[in-house]
């Protein structure tokens, strides 16, 4: 491999890698939200920051995109609202890691269906043999309690979650730079923000809740989805769903710094399992 392709395969990898930190712990801050604005207040909040953000710095000229364009970007929006709703509605009654570990179980499906060799079932297997130690420690919060509610959000997460590596990856495709992303965020704000509003009410408004609605729009929205529509350019959605099994790794990481949730030991080894094929994804992939 030339220096020029390495660099070119790197790009998109460190991209997806600094998405994965950069929601996670945008995920984390939102949980410390949830007591003043509650779940979907939050998440309305996010969205309408992060949508007010690109679309200031993309100008996405959509009066001039195709009626295929304005689909994709409509899916992409769905998917975005459908996604960040549910996971965190799922917060609200998992800790980080458990529900991080639940929603995973999407993109790995969707590697799944999406594979075409032997090498790519082996790192699944790996990455779901991680994902299930990862939850068996209490640390990780996948204990015998788990609240069958929080579970039920989570799994809608994880679908709205494949649908977004699809949905993302068409954008991506026909939209230059993030102006597709920037679309398809307004609309998911517009979707979610009746329910934020109904939900929150004034606390919307209220000065510091703005602020760290705005700082959560740029650590889980702004930076990572822009980061991983760069990267979805440049990856097949199978690898990119199979780098992103660090994911769960990051969650916890991000739970322990940000929320105090402590991982045990076995969650700890199902978190290396995941980062070793997350690891070997990158090294054997084609793009």
């Amino acid at each position: 491999m030339s220096h020029g392709d390495r660099a070119h395969s790197v790009v998109p990898v460190a991209s997806v890698l600094g998405a994965v930190l950069s929601m996670q712990f945008g995920a984390a801050f939102a949980a410390t939200l949830f007591d003043r604005a509650g779940a979907l207040g939050t998440v309305t909040l996010r969205l309408v920051f992060a949508a007010a953000i690109l679309c200031v710095f993309t100008r996405p000229p959509m009066r001039r995109w195709t009626r295929l364009q304005w689909q994709t970007v409509a899916m992409l929006g769905a998917s975005l609202a459908l996604m960040n709703t549910a996971f965190y509605a799922a917060l609200t009654r998992l800790p980080l890691a458990a529900t991080v570990t639940i929603e995973f179980l999407g993109p790995l499906g969707l590697a799944a269906i999406l594979s075409r060799r032997a090498r790519d079932a082996l790192w699944l297997l790996l990455a779901s043999a991680g994902v299930a130690l990862l939850g068996v420690g209490d640390g990780a919060g996948l204990s015998t309690g788990l609240d069958p509610v929080g579970v039920a959000f989570a799994l809608v997460a994880a679908a709205g979650w494949a649908w977004y590596i699809v949905a993302g990856s068409r954008v991506a495709t026909t939209l230059p730079g993030s102006a597709g992303l920037a679309g398809a965020t307004a609309i998911a704000a517009v979707v979610v923000l009746p329910f934020g509003a109904v939900s929150a009410g004034t606390q919307l408004v209220r000065p510091d809740l703005a602020l760290a609605g705005l700082a959560v729009a740029l650590l889980s929205s702004a930076i990572p989805y822009t980061l991983e529509i760069r990267a979805l350019r440049d990856l097949p959605p199978k690898v990119f769903a199979i780098l992103i099994a660090l994911e769960p790794a990051a969650a916890a990481l991000a739970g322990l710094v940000v929320l105090g949730q402590l991982v045990e030991p076995l969650a700890a080894v199902g978190i290396a399992f995941v980062v070793a094929a997350g690891i070997g994804a990158l090294r054997h992939s084609r793009t």
